[in-house]
């Protein structure tokens, strides 16, 4: 993809110094799921724990999975009972399970809740540890952990190529974030399989997810030439097939489309960060239990909003991959970044529509099993600012965030209405 010569000079953005790293094989297609025992023998691993939940063992994706593998390779336990929201039990129970068979290696099959506990639990064996908690920090991982092989069965988190973890600590209300290179997995196994059953709203969202992460890597402070040319491929895949797949399922070209966007996104934001989307979108989950991509589709155009007065020229390149040369080149400069948002609220509000409803567009629209709000109002949004401003991801926002700004993002959220930019106080 060519960009605007016009633009060139923004778009060659190169800063002083930054590092770029991806050490993940990757093998995809529609049947690349039949690789991982010739994986594994590479890997000398004799003796695999397979790590999924219960959704993704009842669709029969474990079976495809162990049916590939047939033959081929020992295989230890499979432990289908990771939760959607994994917290620091459910890692330290399952690095037991681990032990008490004799695994050698871990085979993941799952979305991002599964692929961050798998991570979180290698620790663990690897170290001969139970206190995951002792991992946490800079550089505290010190040596390569036991062989892993992610295969993620969402197309979003991009979990299955980042060096990050995410494990909630339920008892404190938080997210807690894992950062290493050692915890990147060995190999990510893509396979349109996997995704072919996704119900149209979980494509929806985990796909909105995908665009959080390259949006973010893009705008956010650590950006660099390398991640800004994952992040670009990343938003046009998903800006072409998002809405296609929804609408057809069975597409299996564009559930190939959307799962290389989700690498391409992960390999993106782990190594330029994200910032303010997902610093309020971790601890809108950890407080009130709302999915995480619900939360990035959702956040993402405030997030943007706020923004402006810092990176609005990046945030106008964005349309180029997004809506495509020509309607970049017959937008007025002044009007991309702006015309960015816009698009983002569309596709949210698109994929709203096309899900009947199950795409929320807004906090309030968030609704848990017994019809009560999940995020139940400003005193919760109190609760998650307050929260946020421990997130990690939090350095890495082109502006400085205190608690009036969450708050001034998080209202607006809640009910769905265009950020009153006026109130940011900063610039």
């Amino acid at each position: 993809m060519q960009a605007n010569p016009s633009n060139r000079e923004k778009i060659m953005y190169l800063p002083d110094y930054y590092e770029f790293c991806c050490a993940v094989k990757t093998i995809a297609g529609h049947k690349a799921l039949e690789e991982i025992p010739a994986l594994l023998s590479t890997m000398g691993a004799l003796k695999p724990m397979i790590i999924t939940d219960r959704g993704v063992s009842g669709a029969g994706l474990v079976d495809t999975v162990v049916g590939a593998m047939a033959g081929k390779i020992a295989l230890g336990p499979v432990a289908d009972d990771v939760p959607p929201d994994s917290d620091l039990k459910v890692v330290t129970r399952l690095a037991s399970v681990f032990r008490e068979h004799r695994c050698d290696s871990i085979v993941a099959i799952g979305g991002g809740s599964v692929l961050d506990t798998a991570k979180a639990i290698n620790i663990l064996v690897s170290h001969g540890s139970d206190d995951l908690m002792a991992f946490t920090g800079a550089n505290a991982l010190k040596k390569r952990l036991n062989p892993m092989i992610a295969v993620p069965t969402t197309a979003g988190t991009g979990s299955e190529v980042t060096i990050v973890s995410v494990i909630a600590d339920h008892e404190k209300r938080r997210k807690m974030l894992f950062t290493s290179p050692f915890l990147l997995p060995d190999a990510a196994i893509i396979d349109t399989r996997m995704t072919l059953t996704l119900p149209p709203h979980i494509t929806a969202s985990t796909g909105m997810d995908a665009v959080s992460h390259a949006v973010e890597a893009y705008t956010c402070l650590a950006k660099n030439p390398l991640s800004d040319a994952h992040a670009f491929e990343a938003i046009e895949l998903i800006s072409t097939h998002l809405l296609k797949t929804v609408k057809n399922p069975q597409d299996r070209e564009g559930r190939l489309a959307l799962a290389t966007a989700a690498t391409l996104a992960g390999i993106a934001f782990s190594n330029s960060m994200v910032g303010m989307v997902h610093t309020l979108g971790h601890s809108v989950g950890s407080v009130c239990h709302v999915p995480h991509g619900t939360c990035m589709a959702i956040l993402l155009p405030y997030g943007l909003e706020y923004n402006m007065h810092r990176v609005e020229d990046r945030i106008a390149e964005l349309l180029f991959p997004l809506a495509g040369d020509r309607v970049y080149a017959s937008t007025p400069p002044r009007e991309r970044a702006k015309a960015v948002i816009a698009l983002i609220r569309r596709m949210n509000q698109d994929l709203f529509d096309l899900t009947g409803g199950r795409h929320c567009t807004a906090f309030k629209q968030v609704l848990n099993g017994q019809g009560r709000p999940a995020v139940c109002g400003l005193p919760d949004l109190e609760a998650i600012a307050q929260t946020a401003l421990g997130d990690g991801s939090i350095f890495y926002s082109p502006e400085d965030l205190d608690f009036d700004d969450c708050m001034l993002v998080l209202e607006a959220a809640w009910d769905g209405t265009p950020l009153d930019r006026s109130k940011i106080k900063k610039g």
